[in-house]
């Protein structure tokens, strides 16, 4: 890996994508660090501090804006926005004809999904950003700071509304320094900004595990803690690049005096085909009842139940819970994200085949009997790497601020071997030789 940036960064034109990618990324970082207005930072300070490593229900969201959403920045939302709209715009694609017709017409109907996904971003940001300072100003963000009440010390309409607009502002630089990158440097914008935001809050996690640690001034702890996620990271890159190769032959064709197919090929069947979605789905679903409950008034038998099962990362009610709801997001996931029967008509259309399975619905059957097969190593790995912080380290107690999470893990692997991929391919374009070897 680096490598392939040693090179890139021989090549001019990939030295000009790279430099413009990284000067985006200190954008982007130096506006997570910049407040709205309307809020006492002194008071937001004081309670960050008070909050460390247990950052409650707002965890996974403050994971993916880098820390900005505690810290009620102009980028608190970050692209959390952008994600959610993206994978309701996915799901919506194989619910409504209209949405399915337009992801068939190529790069025209994909503009317009674009165009779509961002609409809909904008109004969930409108919603979280609402959201959010309202949860500021009752004193939720941070439960237990003594200050919590005096983050938002001016509540008048005016001042809310200007604060959601920031917030909202905010979220659409960020999906457009997202197409930036995307558009004039090197990888996924979206990706890229996601991958710095959760990196971004390595140092202070690994450095609070360091100072809650006892053995020889914590660096026993903190030696152990880089070591599992050492091995965390191994062990994901070998399963996210592991693949069932499907071989397929296409027949030859006589077209006029040329013959054409007689290929071979394969259809690569990833092992993890869902990659993160199912565990930000399940994250996301187990956050809504508790979100529910700590807005509620009284004492309710519910509510009690709720913050002591659903709440609580270590209950075994939601360990469990968290478990089976990834394995069913993984394969409902694969079920809309791959059709057995397209790929089928598609290899018949062109004239190919599996060896030994007849085209047509035979091969659709057996597509889909191999990819419920390794559907369920797959979610499994992703139930087992989500709950690492919560099973493996509890006796750390790092369960709250364990930095290499099933979810960080994930992200960071999938979306730095992609950005590899295409930095290789890229300089293969520039260096090939060809048959002049």
């Amino acid at each position: 890996m680096l490598t392939a940036f040693a090179r890139a960064f021989k090549t001019p034109d990939l030295r000009k994508k790279l430099l413009f990618t990284l000067g985006i990324i200190v954008v982007y970082r130096v506006g997570t660090h910049v407040p709205i207005p309307g809020v006492d930072y002194t008071s937001v300070q004081q309670c960050v501090d008070e909050a460390s490593g247990n950052q409650g229900l707002f965890g996974l969201v403050n994971m993916f804006s880098g820390g900005a959403l505690l810290q009620i920045t102009i980028f608190a939302l970050g692209i959390m926005p952008y994600i959610t709209a993206s994978i309701i715009l996915q799901l919506l694609t194989v619910v409504i004809p209209r949405l399915e017709a337009l992801k068939k017409e190529g790069q025209a109907g994909t503009a317009k999904i674009t165009q779509y996904t961002r609409y809909l971003t904008v109004a969930l940001a409108i919603l979280q950003g609402t959201g959010l300072v309202a949860t500021a100003r009752s004193g939720a963000l941070f439960s237990g700071c003594t200050v919590a009440g005096q983050i938002v010390p001016d509540r008048a309409i005016f001042t809310t509304i200007v604060m959601v607009i920031c917030m909202t502002a905010g979220t659409a630089v960020v999906m457009w320094l997202g197409e930036l990158i995307t558009d004039r440097g090197i990888g996924n914008g979206m990706s890229i900004l996601m991958f710095i935001s959760i990196a971004a809050t390595f140092p202070s996690a690994l450095w609070a595990i360091k100072k809650q640690g006892t053995l020889a001034g914590g660096w026993i702890e903190f030696g152990i803690v880089c070591a599992v996620g050492l091995i965390m990271i191994g062990l994901v890159v070998l399963v996210e690049q592991a693949q069932r190769r499907i071989p397929v032959q296409y027949a030859k064709r006589m077209i006029g005096r040329r013959s054409y197919g007689g290929t071979s090929t394969y259809i690569p069947l990833k092992v993890n085909q869902a990659g993160v979605i199912p565990v930000i789905f399940a994250s996301s679903l187990l956050y809504i009842p508790a979100l529910v409950a700590q807005f509620s008034g009284g004492n309710a038998g519910w509510k009690t139940w709720i913050e002591q099962n659903l709440a609580q990362p270590d209950a075994p009610a939601h360990i469990t819970l968290y478990f089976f709801l990834i394995v069913f997001f993984a394969f409902f996931y694969v079920a809309i994200s791959f059709n057995p029967e397209e790929v089928a008509d598609n290899m018949k259309k062109y004239g190919g085949f599996i060896p030994g399975i007849r085209a047509g619905r035979p091969t659709a059957e057996y597509l889909s009997y191999v990819l419920n097969r390794i559907t369920w190593p797959g979610s499994l790995y992703l139930g087992l790497i989500a709950l690492v912080p919560t099973i493996a380290l509890a006796g750390f107690d790092a369960n709250q601020s364990f930095p290499f999470g099933g979810t960080s893990i994930l992200i960071i692997v999938g979306v730095g071997l992609e950005t590899v991929k295409q930095i290789e391919s890229q300089l293969q374009q520039r260096n090939y030789e060809g048959f002049l070897r």
